[in-house]
């Protein structure tokens, strides 16, 4: 089972004056792939509150993979890749090239997104958009590629090459 946090960052979210549908959304596809919420919460757009429930996700929970969805986009409040940034000891680039590489295909404005993914120890993290429809799409993208990425940083694969 991989074990999943989802930190949605939303200032009216946290505040109770928004449903949070994407953070329902994300709960939902990661069954898909044998994932199960462990962690949710939300929090203001506030880069030292994203990072800091980022590190309580990784390091105390120690969750497998962390999907954050808000604040990636171009307003002043956006701070979840700076806040990512902070967090992470590696990066992992090609999972945010392949999500804004295939949704460009969808709308142009999929240039606008700055999410970005890395890696926290034993854990992945990946920025994902706020709105509902968008984060569908990039986890139609990425889901099916990432239980063999959790499988590598857990220990129990060693090989990325196709058999």
């Amino acid at each position: 089972m991989i074990r999943v946090g989802i930190l949605t960052a939303s200032d009216k979210g946290s505040r109770g004056e928004r449903e949070d549908r994407s953070g329902r959304l994300i709960g939902e596809a990661v069954q898909s792939i044998g994932g199960a919420m462990a962690a949710y919460k939300v929090v203001p757009d506030e880069r030292d509150q994203i990072a800091a429930a980022l590190r309580e996700m990784a390091d105390d929970l120690g969750l497998d993979l962390i999907f954050t969805t808000g604040g990636t986009g171009f307003s002043p409040r956006d701070v979840t890749p700076e806040a990512t940034m902070d967090v992470v000891e590696r990066l992992a680039p090609g999972i945010a090239e392949a999500m804004r590489a295939e949704s460009m295909k969808i709308t142009p404005r999929a240039m606008l997104t700055r999410g970005v993914a890395g890696i926290r120890g034993r854990t992945l993290i990946v920025n994902l958009p706020g709105s509902p429809k968008a984060v569908q799409e990039c986890l139609d993208i990425i889901l099916p590629a990432l239980p063999h990425g959790i499988e590598i940083l857990k220990g129990e694969a060693s090989e990325c090459a196709r058999k």
